[in-house]
């Protein structure tokens, strides 16, 4: 895909890795419309990427797991650009505790947003992207392929969130709309209210994702890698 010009739609796009696909996509000439929860947060990061992007990117308020939201967040978009050529659901939340102390409210949560919240997006996507024959790029998580002790709903989520993904790629390939989902490992981010550190130099950094979904994007056209698994190549003790 030539990416000059292109436009995209990134999910949680405020912070963290959808942050740093966004600005990967910038720097690359793309059009980029970033969503969040909050019209406030929005707006900040807009105003702030706009100094350097100019017109290249624009915000919209929108709840993944309110489909009337990623709606009028496509509507906006194509009312801005004409079009929509990628979408990035990134947009996620992660409570880890024993099953007996996982509430209800916070199962419910995990699921709404990380997998309901996609089919969401998906759904409010697919007619531009069936136009354009675009790319749909899930962010996903090796916690989709490793269960772990806590982690009965995120990884509940995630593992759904790599099946479906795969899924869709088969029903959405005989319109040239090609799906791939990224599963990284540890990741630098502001992910479940925590700040990242200088002890955080050892994970992966939101910029490498976004290095590779430039990657994928630029992918020649046969070629799909529909599930891409990422990890630090070192581990923590390496860096001190």
């Amino acid at each position: 895909m030539q990416l000059e010009g292109k436009t995209a739609l990134i999910t949680g796009g405020t912070k963290g890795i959808g942050l740093g696909v966004a600005i990967a996509m910038l720097d690359k000439g793309m059009k980029v419309m970033i969503t969040g929860r909050t019209k406030t947060g929005v707006n900040q990061v807009v105003k702030k990427l706009s100094r350097k992007y100019k017109a290249n990117i624009a915000g919209h308020a929108a709840n993944v797991v309110n489909l009337k939201d990623q709606k009028a967040a496509v509507s906006a978009l194509k009312k801005q650009w004409k079009k929509l050529d990628v979408l990035i659901a990134n947009a996620g939340v992660g409570h880890f505790h024993n099953i007996e102390d996982l509430t209800t409210k916070q199962w419910n949560e995990t699921i709404d947003v990380n997998l309901t919240g996609v089919f969401n997006s998906v759904k409010a996507s697919i007619p531009s992207l069936k136009k354009s024959k675009g790319y749909i790029i899930t962010i996903a998580s090796l916690a989709g392929a490793n269960f772990f002790q806590n982690g009965t709903a995120y990884n509940a989520s995630k593992f759904g969130l790599v099946g479906f993904t795969q899924a869709m790629m088969l029903d959405l390939r005989p319109y040239d709309i090609k799906c791939s989902t990224i599963m990284p490992g540890s990741v630098s981010t502001y992910f479940n209210n925590r700040k990242p550190s200088k002890k955080d130099a050892w994970k992966i950094q939101p910029e490498d994702i976004g290095q590779m979904v430039m990657d994928l994007l630029e992918m020649h056209p046969r070629t799909l890698p529909s599930k891409v698994e990422v990890r630090p190549f070192r581990p923590p003790s390496s860096y001190k």
